[in-house]
């Protein structure tokens, strides 16, 4: 299987703020962790450098308003009304090279998206894409310009049919709005319940309309859930989606916000349980461009990301993490030398009521969602 790998260092240049959780710096991390290794310089590989989006690609899914106004803040001043927007406060705010960042996403995710399309790999892999909650007149949730969104949207206009697997532990509430009303893309999204969580969306009832109805699955989790709980979950739903649908191209959403160590959810995901799920969408043996996401315990980002980029190129790797580079980067938050860091697992009594939850919401997908999906190839 040939691979790709998309990255610059110029990602880690931005930053949002010095106390916003997301940290473009974890690029450069995950980056270095896959360079210890040797990950970067495999056989069957390519490293890419990305470009910067055009705007005709981005403007396909984003308001010409819109995007003239982050243009307008690239500097890091504000300018009137960006706050109609979702700009300049909290989760979004302004700060220099705002739309060079955004676009340099979105490039990176295009890159990749057509190296898969033009069948020169058969996966790819934008540590620094995933950025789901981008709408398209609106920033939301850190994200600026919905990366995934114009991948899919390229995809579609090129005849292919796309399932878009999402594990961030925050619903892809942009994604699914935007190919709300398709059955063209096959949306499934595993994450923390939103009535705890942002954006407070993502409900088994949110099933999509008109032509999309029964092309958009979620299955929300209770907060604490483990492992197991969310494998419960993927294993009873994911594969006969993908089957049903039978997609061209898989676009994965691979957050690891869901992470014991996180600081923004509830979820007790290991790093062990994430490889697994990574594992799994490989097995279906389908063209795959993979994205980054959420991830707010940046050292945590690191080895996740580099576990995946091993897995994908069926590489196993040493658990202990080179002295080299601990010895540059341990500040930022490795705790220790094991690459997979914490398990973390509910007690029996506990996990039983979780399950009971989850297989409500499952038991909707079979009865109200499933039977809607079909292969209608073009």
């Amino acid at each position: 299987m040939k691979t790709a790998f998309i990255y610059t260092d110029d990602f880690a240049k931005f930053k949002y703020s010095d106390t916003h959780p997301l940290k473009p710096f974890r690029l450069k991390l995950t980056y270095e962790l896959i360079k210890s290794y040797n990950l970067h310089v495999l056989k069957d590989s390519l490293f890419v450098i990305p470009k910067y989006a055009e705007e005709k690609d981005v403007l396909k899914v984003h308001t010409r308003d819109y995007i003239d106004v982050l243009k307008a803040l690239n500097s890091g001043v504000d300018v009137p009304y960006s706050i109609q927007f979702g700009l300049g406060y909290g989760d979004n705010p302004i700060f220099n090279g705002l739309f060079d960042w955004s676009m340099l996403v979105a490039g990176a995710t295009l890159e990749a998206t057509k190296l898969v399309l033009d069948g020169k790999v058969d996966l790819s892999f934008n540590i620094s894409g995933g950025l789901h909650h981008a709408l398209p007149n609106r920033a939301s949730g850190f994200c600026y310009i919905n990366d995934i969104a114009v991948a899919i949207k390229y995809l579609i206009d090129s005849g292919k049919r796309v399932a878009y697997i999402d594990i961030d532990a925050h619903h892809g509430d942009g994604v699914q709005h935007i190919f709300y009303n398709t059955d063209r893309v096959l949306k499934i999204s595993i994450h923390e319940t939103g009535y705890y969580l942002f954006p407070g969306t993502g409900f088994v009832e949110e099933m999509g309309e008109n032509d999309g109805y029964g092309y958009t699955i979620n299955v929300p989790l209770p907060p604490y859930s483990d492992d197991d709980v969310f494998h419960y979950a993927f294993d009873r739903v994911v594969a006969e989606c993908i089957n049903r649908f039978k997609p061209d191209i898989i676009i994965a959403q691979l957050g690891v916000d869901t992470l014991y160590d996180d600081p923004l959810a509830h979820l007790n995901y290991s790093i062990y349980g994430f490889a697994k799920a990574v594992k799994k969408i490989l097995d279906f043996k389908i063209p795959l461009i993979a994205l980054g996401g959420g991830g707010y315990d940046i050292a945590c980002v690191a080895r996740a990301w580099t576990v995946a980029w091993a897995i994908m190129n069926n590489v196993e790797i040493n658990s202990k993490i080179p002295q080299e580079y601990l010895k540059n980067y341990a500040k930022y938050g490795f705790e220790d030398d094991n690459i997979f860091g914490k398990q973390y697992s509910l007690v029996d009594e506990q996990k039983k009521k979780l399950l009971k939850v989850v297989d409500k919401e499952i038991e909707i997908i079979y009865e109200k969602i499933i039977p809607h999906i079909k292969d209608r190839k073009l």
